[in-house]
């Protein structure tokens, strides 16, 4: 799965490219508007879970990193929103059925195999800070696109040890 993982990331990150080669804000409000699906998905279904009395050992540490991430992910939003990423109709549009799509994947996907669904949300932070640090590099300092670059770093060590959490 983890294979195809990295396919599935490779084809999405090719379309985003080409879609918003030389609008980084709007890029990045796309990214940031998708990368909360999965801390939503995972919250949905550990609750989905422990209303039916299925939670483990790992359950609340879980949904605390989840609540917490996407929090962190909603500033990062609006923090590009304020940087006129949601400026355009076409770029809320695809956003918003992107997300669509990538929430109900990844209920699914959590739902079936945890572990797999962690290892593609660590692959959609490591791409992000790739592209952030991309950035930095393209355009010179930033103090708060390091800080978010810093904060994907961030989630992808949680989703490590969440993977490890739930052997």
């Amino acid at each position: 799965m983890k294979q195809f993982n990295t396919v599935v990331l490779d084809i999405t990150v090719a379309i985003l490219d080409f879609l918003y080669r030389g609008r980084d804000y709007q890029r990045f409000w796309v990214l940031e508007e998708i990368a909360r699906a999965p801390y939503f998905a995972f919250l949905s279904v550990l609750h989905f879970r422990e209303s039916m009395g299925l939670r483990g050992p790992e359950h609340i540490d879980l949904m605390i990193q989840h609540f917490e991430q996407s929090v962190n992910e909603t500033e990062h939003l609006e923090y590009m929103e304020s940087r006129g990423g949601s400026a355009y109709f076409i770029d809320r549009f695809v956003a918003k059925h992107l997300v669509l799509i990538y929430y109900w994947v990844n209920v699914v996907y959590y739902w079936v195999s945890p572990r797999n669904a962690y290892h593609l949300s660590y692959e959609v932070e490591i791409h992000a800070a790739t592209t952030y640090a991309k950035y930095l590099a393209d355009n010179g300092p930033d103090e708060k696109i390091l800080e978010i670059l810093n904060d994907e770093l961030q989630h992808s060590r949680e989703l490590e040890l969440a993977m490890e959490k739930i052997k």
